[in-house]
């Protein structure tokens, strides 16, 4: 790589570091090319990105952005995973790890939070920001249905009352 080449990546890096919602950084050392694929194509699928870049790099790109803290954790043969959604990252990254022992969590962080390997684990636990979504839209209507079916519970109840004495009526 020469200079122009490393300038590219750090900026590239830098401005990644600084838009994303979460960083997990991990050893992959033993990981084979196929198995590092998957773990790419798995990431992307869910809108994230791995990276693997010279320690040396990353740290450069860190500076100035929130996740500055976790330079320490770039000893070793180290990737990136990140991504805008603060569980993305961490969950992917977890599942793989969880079907691969090579794949070794270091830690990570969520904006100027740093984590250690447990507190991303902890954050994968947590459903994505799309399903919050879907869980608030649920909340937010099922009271709607459930003030509809009070507001037309009398009048259904009337409306029976009133068959009834009808049908007692037709068959006096």
């Amino acid at each position: 790589m020469d200079r122009a080449e490393k300038r590219e990546l750090v900026t590239n890096l830098n401005e990644a570091f600084s838009g994303a919602g979460s960083v997990v950084v991990a050893h992959y050392a033993g990981i084979t090319v196929a198995q590092m694929n998957d773990l790419r194509s798995k990431m992307r699928a869910a809108g994230g990105t791995v990276k693997v870049a010279k320690n040396r790099l990353a740290k450069i790109a860190l500076q100035g952005t929130d996740s500055e803290s976790i330079q320490s954790l770039f000893i070793g043969q180290t990737l990136v995973a990140y991504s805008e959604d603060p569980v993305v990252a961490p969950k992917i990254a977890s599942e793989f790890a969880k079907g691969n022992d090579k794949l070794v969590i270091l830690g990570g962080a969520m904006g100027s939070t740093s984590l250690d390997a447990d507190g991303v684990k902890a954050l994968a636990s947590l459903p994505s920001l799309d399903e919050l979504r879907a869980r608030l839209v649920g909340m937010i209507s099922t009271p709607a249905t459930r003030i509809a079916q009070v507001v037309n519970a009398p009048a259904a109840q009337l409306a029976r009352v009133f068959g009834a004495y009808a049908r007692k009526d037709e068959a006096a």
